[in-house]
């Protein structure tokens, strides 16, 4: 039987206290790695998931009906008991993509219902997450036109609501629009449109062209960024892509707004920016939720740790369309030092900020 091997001259006391030492590091290290990606059982679309202490809190539209899902990590929310929270007894139709957000103590879920173009953005609210939320109410949005994917968030001092909506009465592209709230269920002032479908990487597929699933999130230096969904989600084009307001800039100002070059999280190379490379084990990634706490944008992490995610998205392998979209877990990290460039516009044609990188 071998011996075991002493470094010559050393105590044992000092091997076994380094040995411990390393032992340590590598179970820190360990615990640090975030939990694997992977296809939860939900076979659905359009996930909303805050934190609220130890407790993940979901949202999803089902049917005529919004229920909530309530587990200790995203990946149980799938399995986890659905309460229904809220039914459409009243007939508005197509309910689509609640988003779950918590102000001043209280959780409001935004949503779209309605049949065909009479799309429009409802809340309702409770002092709990899973009960005794209110009737609906129809948000009077600004010129009262299509909207669908809309969530409220604060910066600057300021509540918004961010959505995507036709600029008119007819379906010829989704816009992201922006307008401040004076308080959570109250539009104030005008809509200010902050993008539109107009690069080639977000018209490869199209009729109409999109911009959907807009979610804010603040970066470690404190700038405002809008991730959102472009291309058709109907195709495996569907990707992830990312405003960001230049430090000091005007969220209503739409020049403001500097556009990432090409999309950040997608399964086709030919549409990704430099530098970001098409995803491995999902095709179509998008309408996606960053999973804060409380949902609070100024929470999420700084440079270098990666943070949980969710979004919707098909396994590879698998015949692409809407049926086959699971929930998925995921994580991101800020990514610094990232230009994005624009053309023909007025002020400066590129900004270097944060991006973002986004992992399976």
């Amino acid at each position: 039987m071998k011996r075991a091997r002493r470094w010559p001259g050393a105590p044992v006391a000092l091997v076994l206290t380094l040995l411990l030492t390393l032992l340590t590091a590598a179970v820190a290290t360990t615990a640090a790695t975030p939990a694997a990606a992977e296809q939860t059982p939900l076979r659905a679309a359009d996930p909303s998931v805050l934190r609220v202490g130890s407790t993940y809190v979901a949202v999803q539209s089902a049917g005529g009906s919004i229920v909530v899902r309530q587990a200790t990590d995203t990946a149980g929310l799938a399995t986890a008991p659905a309460r229904t929270v809220w039914t459409d007894t009243g007939g508005l139709g197509e309910v689509w993509a609640p988003e779950i957000v918590r102000d001043g103590g209280r959780y409001y879920v935004y949503f779209a219902a309605g049949k065909g173009a009479a799309h429009r953005m409802y809340v309702i609210s409770s002092s709990a997450p899973d009960s005794g939320y209110t009737a609906a109410t129809r948000l009077a949005l600004p010129d009262d036109k299509w909207a669908i994917d809309g969530t409220l968030f604060t910066f600057g001092g300021q509540r918004w609501f961010v959505w995507s909506g036709w600029a008119g009465d007819t379906d010829v592209e989704q816009n992201l629009y922006i307008a401040r709230m004076s308080g959570p269920t109250t539009p104030t002032g005008a809509r200010y449109v902050i993008s539109q479908p107009r690069e080639s990487w977000e018209r490869v597929v199209g009729n109409p062209y999109i911009n959907e699933g807009p979610e804010p999130i603040k970066d470690p230096g404190g700038q405002l960024h809008v991730v959102y969904s472009a291309n058709g989600s109907w195709s495996d084009r569907y990707c992830l892509a990312d405003l960001r307001l230049r430090a000091g800039g005007d969220p209503t100002y739409v020049w403001d707004w500097y556009k990432s070059n090409g999309c950040l999280f997608g399964s086709h190379r030919d549409t990704m920016m430099a530098g970001w490379d098409p995803t491995l084990y999902v095709d179509g990634p998008g309408h996606h939720t960053f999973v804060l706490l409380d949902g609070d944008i100024a929470t999420s992490p700084p440079a270098g740790p990666r943070f949980p995610l969710m979004f919707h998205a098909v396994r590879k392998g698998t015949p692409y369309a809407w049926e086959n979209r699971y929930w998925h877990t995921g994580t991101f990290c800020w990514w610094g030092g990232t230009t994005y460039r624009r053309a023909n516009v007025p002020g400066p044609t590129s900004d270097t900020g944060w991006s973002l990188k986004f992992f399976e």
